[in-house]
């Protein structure tokens, strides 16, 4: 077959091969393509010549235009951190009420407070701050040590068991495991715990049964958690009545409780935070117990 054979339906020559019978034409790449083949070719040049591009033994093309992404970065860097330090120092130095008080403030303080919450709380309170087994709900339940702004920032700064000086420090005995009282009288004082915060929990039991308990809580339990049951800031003591629980509410979670004896630890964050970080913090926190105060009641975790 001849090279320069030409097609008769399409006009173009054949290249010479032939599969089965079909000839390959010989056609040429279209215009578009060596458009943008030499469009895209002509901005490589112009844009490695303009920018900085090409690497060397020492270091690297700089382009002519001298643009340069670290020095931009370095730049707005700092200047969100002007931006920052302006009102970080507002923060540092006005008292709790005053930023309450100020709007603008209050939105820096929920847009970063949440990234505080999020990177040092969220672990064990959960992102929502509602609690896990073992961590307190700490939005919605009764603060154990007071919620007022001032005593929210000081538990926040020493912890709970932590390792400041000045830390919070709390425990529940261990009556089982220390053989304070038997497990029969545990049993009885479980239930009577129980049923603070949920009256049916006992509606089968023996009045006899019923008195011991109510016994067995007086002589052990209404010094720390107070003849009403409704805890004592002054020593950490949870609110057994309101159906919070951090360790969880049912009859054999109180009865291990009781029998084990509780130590919970919250973390120093004056060791770690900044006051003025721990500031945003309390007040983040006020103000999600401010918006969880119409929110349905969420027991999962607690105070007790």
């Amino acid at each position: 077959m001849s090279v320069g054979e030409r097609d008769p339906h399409t006009g173009h020559q054949t290249t010479g091969h032939e599969w089965n019978g079909i000839k390959e034409l010989n056609t040429p790449v279209p215009k578009p393509v060596w458009f943008f083949l030499f469009t895209l070719g002509l901005f490589g040049i112009v844009w490695t010549t303009l920018m900085p591009s090409w690497p060397s033994a020492t270091g690297y093309f700089k382009g002519l235009l001298g643009v340069d992404q670290r020095q931009a970065v370095r730049q707005s860097i700092e200047e969100a951190a002007a931006q920052r330090a302006a009102w970080m120092s507002r923060i540092g130095e006005e008292s709790l009420s005053q930023i309450q008080a100020d709007n603008n403030l209050m939105r820096v303080v929920r847009e970063d407070g949440r990234t505080l919450f999020g990177d040092n709380c969220a672990a064990c309170h959960g992102m929502n701050g509602r609690g896990n087994k073992g961590y307190p709900n700490i939005v919605q339940a009764p603060m154990m040590w007071g919620d007022d702004p001032e005593t929210v920032l000081h538990t926040i700064s020493v912890g709970i068991n932590g390792t400041d000086p000045e830390t919070r420090t709390s425990q529940m005995l261990a009556f089982g495991r220390d053989g304070m009282l038997t497990p029969e009288q545990i049993s009885l004082l479980a239930g009577f715990v129980k049923s603070l915060s949920d009256p049916a929990a006992i509606a089968g039991e023996s009045e006899d049964d019923i008195a011991k308990g109510k016994e067995l809580f007086a002589a052990n339990c209404v010094a720390c958690h107070g003849e009403d049951a409704k805890g004592l800031a002054e020593t950490g003591a949870p609110n057994l009545t309101d159906g919070y629980w951090t360790y969880g509410g049912s009859r054999s979670d109180i009865y291990r409780t009781i029998f084990n004896g509780r130590q919970g630890h919250m973390p120093s964050w004056s060791a770690r935070l900044t006051p003025a970080q721990i500031k945003i913090l309390t007040l983040y926190l006020l103000d999600l117990r401010k918006q969880a105060a119409g929110a349905p009641e969420v027991v999962a975790g607690g105070q007790s």
